[in-house]
């Protein structure tokens, strides 16, 4: 069945799964690996419930785009956090995570052939969907501390160039990109009449007076900008699958091809919970995001001891710490050691294209105070036993 083999050769095989068949046989594992939350949704999510079983039209497909109350809500959302304004020349499209948003953005805007620029390390989906779509990567280095080159990013294009992709706060790196950056990048696709795709899946996580900038708020870039967003990180949302994005008007009957192919419309009975979730008190992200932020100084105060084992770049965004190992050992043997010999999970840097050297993204989102201290003293003392065998 060999001449049978598909375009799904070229994608590589989702990191999260693999991981966790070894930390299925490594009982005790505390997982520093996939970037979730560790608390649920807000009450005000669950109280909304009733009011989609009452319907019973509910249970019939509803528009593609969203049902209207939810686009209303995140209309006002979009304007008072992210000083976007729903306009004649944009609109709003609620997904199915903001994965399937990149993927529509992705499948609306390019052909086979076509390229899309990724900085790295870049976020494995974005990389797996691009392929995926029968388009070609284009990779463009990032500074030593992750953040943007944008005379890179132009040096890149091509004619067959359809988009840039930014991501922040940042996956895998916890960097947040400046408005300087993102509105020079931003320029850059403006002046080449391509896509800038903003992945803001992070954005309610910042830290130290680092704000997040949203490119679709730039005046006049409603027509090349696309914005992707979640609720699977802020509102403890990850199963329930609604994310959005905001688009140049013209994309919308591509994407609207895109999504009643795929999935029809998104599940009506987690819009009405994202409905709900959207109208929790402001002390709800304050709280929540107030405690990851408690575990992110934790996390640094062991990363401390990693000097000179360990390049650790600051980062001021998601829940994320992307270290540099000083080894030459391949990251997935030492990830693999990791689990095995010292029952702690991270994630290997090859993933995220990062292929230079022994990389590694540590997640702590999920983590209690109580979890961080123990999870982060046997990584510490891990890469310490490890780095010295090997080394």
């Amino acid at each position: 069945m060999n001449h049978l083999i598909s375009r799904m050769q070229a994608v590589q095989s989702p990191i999260i799964p693999l991981v966790g068949e070894l930390i299925k046989n490594s009982p005790g594992t505390i997982s520093l690996g996939q970037g979730v939350v560790s608390y649920s949704p807000p009450p005000e999510a669950i109280e909304l419930l009733p009011k989609f079983l009452a319907e019973p039209t509910n249970n019939l497909y509803k528009a593609v785009e969203g049902i209207p109350s939810l686009l209303t809500t995140l209309a006002k959302k979009l304007l008072t956090f992210n000083g976007i304004e729903i306009n004649a020349e944009n609109c709003i499209v609620v997904t199915a995570g903001s994965n399937m948003a990149f993927i529509n953005a992705i499948l609306a805007i390019t052909s086979p052939g076509d390229e899309i620029i990724l900085n790295t390390p870049y976020y494995f989906n974005h990389e797996m969907a691009i392929t995926m779509a029968g388009c070609r990567v284009v990779l463009v280095e990032t500074d030593e501390n992750y953040q943007l080159l944008p005379e890179a990013i132009a040096e890149a294009i091509t004619p067959k160039t359809r988009g840039v992709v930014t991501i922040s706060p940042n996956n895998p790196t916890g960097v947040v990109y400046s408005e300087k950056l993102l509105r020079q990048v931003n320029q850059i696709c403006g002046d080449r009449n391509i896509y800038h795709i903003s992945d803001e899946a992070y954005e309610y996580f910042t830290y130290d007076g680092t704000k997040h900038v949203s490119p679709s708020a730039f005046t006049g870039t409603s027509e090349y900008t696309i914005s992707l967003f979640s609720l699977s990180k802020a509102y403890g949302f990850a199963s329930w699958r609604i994310g959005y994005m905001v688009i140049p008007k013209h994309l919308l009957v591509s994407i609207k091809k895109v999504q009643d192919t795929i999935l029809i419309c998104p599940p009506v009975v987690s819009q009405y919970a994202a409905l709900g979730a959207l109208q929790a008190k402001p002390e709800y992200l304050q709280a929540n995001i107030g405690a990851i932020a408690q575990v992110r100084q934790l996390v640094l105060e062991h990363l401390k001891q990693l000097q000179g084992l360990c390049t650790i770049i600051p980062a001021d965004g998601a829940f994320y710490f992307f270290l540099k190992v000083h080894t030459q050992m391949d990251a997935f043997e030492l990830v693999k050691q990791l689990i095995e010999q010292h029952q702690i999970a991270v994630i290997p840097g090859t993933t995220f294209g990062m292929d230079n050297g022994c990389y590694l993204r540590l997640a702590y989102g999920a983590l209690q105070k109580d979890t961080v201290q123990e999870g982060m003293a046997r990584l510490v003392k891990g890469l310490k036993t490890i780095l010295d065998t090997a080394n």
